[in-house]
């Protein structure tokens, strides 16, 4: 069998409304434009996409693409392996829908990724093998500005070394490169009093959220915002649901369990898909159901915009004002210090360390654990009488010894 002739060809494209200035020459080597094939073979004309938009990596893929076409199976190197970076990342977001990973989280590797996938563009690198060390220290360069927020930069790392995981798996690259680590800043856990709590909830009347009328001045809030406010604090401390999972949350998902007499909330965390089930006191599940809503579904949520933007509008424009407001400390987690008075509360009062992690939907416990472990009653307990059980002589006995 004779081997055909494959001819690499570019299809110019667009950029910025502006055509390619090589787009008469189908053969240019210095434009970015995508490189396809073309070949003649039996009589039969055929195409391929080469994947890449480096006329060098296009070379490669030609010499593997002949082999191929006479039968040939040269071994493989690592510098032959020329998987598309966008073809990588596409095959990496179907296993994770696979693995019924939640929406929300599949939103965000298709953002981040998306973005990864740009800034290789950018550099030139159009292929999996091509992702080296230096690439991925000039990308995370560029997060500070893209998230402001320490651990989401820590978040932003171990998606991506996800991806680069399961493309080591894929033999698409022949090691992991390392990315630059990031140091996290761990927010501290601060539960509400009681008094706090309560305080919280009576300056909803006064408090003047972060949006603007007409005249440039801020305006209280309505009737309704006020409800809708109340209730999903309400929520949020008796639930130790994350912000953006009660601004998601159904009415179907707030359940009267008649069997037992209560009403409890089951959910899937937004950010792990963990399923949870919780039981709120019957007061705060009539309050929150009894919440005025523009959609028949949600409670907090439009079910139109971009759920993040909601999670934002709640988070930022009425509850941090709402805080301040109550003269508490609030910091870029304010809206956490529900979920840690939940947490606490439940620990303070004996509810072991497993069952507590449960409730809060954590996949490992060591994630209660590094947040919660000062705050276990029983744990402390424990600790205060093996160092009391250490007196064997009560300190005033043997000051009257001695004497």
């Amino acid at each position: 069998m004779s081997t055909p002739v494959i001819t690499i060809f570019v299809r110019h494209s667009a950029k910025n409304d502006k055509p390619c200035k090589y787009a008469d020459d189908e053969f240019s080597r210095r434009c970015d434009c995508r490189k396809h094939f073309r070949w003649t073979q039996n009589g039969t004309q055929y195409r391929r996409k080469a994947g890449t938009r480096s006329w060098e990596e296009a070379e490669e893929i030609k010499r593997q693409l002949q082999d191929e076409l006479a039968g040939r199976t040269p071994e493989t190197r690592p510098e032959d392996n020329v998987h598309p970076v966008s073809e990588a990342i596409d095959l990496f977001i179907t296993d994770k829908k696979v693995q019924g990973v939640s929406a929300g989280v599949v939103s965000r590797y298709k953002s981040e990724l998306g973005r990864f996938q740009a800034y290789c563009e950018k550099e030139n690198v159009f292929t999996v093998a091509r992702i080296t060390r230096e690439l991925l220290t000039g990308y995370a360069a560029t997060w500070e500005e893209h998230y402001p927020s320490s651990n989401t930069r820590a978040s932003v790392r171990e998606r991506l070394r996800s991806f680069l995981r399961y493309c080591f798996e894929g033999r698409w690259l022949d090691r992991i490169p390392a990315v630059p680590k990031v140091t996290a800043d761990e927010p501290p856990t601060l539960p509400l009093t009681d008094a706090e709590y309560a305080h919280v909830l009576a300056c909803i009347d006064t408090v003047r959220p972060l949006r603007f009328d007409a005249k440039g001045v801020t305006r209280l809030l309505s009737p309704e915002t006020k409800a809708r406010l109340s209730a999903l604090i309400q929520l949020m401390r008796w639930s130790g649901l994350a912000i953006q999972d009660a601004v998601k949350i159904r009415r179907a998902d707030i359940i009267h369990d008649k069997a037992n007499g209560l009403h409890r909330v089951v959910t899937a965390r937004q950010k792990t898909g963990t399923h949870v089930s919780v039981p709120i006191p019957p007061e705060v599940a009539q309050e929150v159901l009894a919440v005025p809503s523009s959609n028949p579904e949600y409670i907090f949520w439009n079910g139109k915009s971009m759920s993040r933007a909601q999670v934002t509008m709640w988070g930022s424009r009425y509850m941090r004002p709402l805080f301040e407001a109550a003269g508490l400390r609030s910091g870029h987690m304010v809206s956490h210090r529900l979920r840690d008075t939940f947490a606490v509360d439940l620990l303070q009062k004996g509810v072991p360390m497993e069952e507590v992690s449960k409730l809060l939907g954590h996949t490992s416990i060591k994630t209660t654990e590094k947040h919660y472990a000062k705050w276990v009653k029983g744990r402390q307990d424990r600790l205060d009488a093996l160092v009391t059980g250490t007196w064997a002589v009560p300190v005033k006995e043997q000051r009257t010894k001695k004497r």
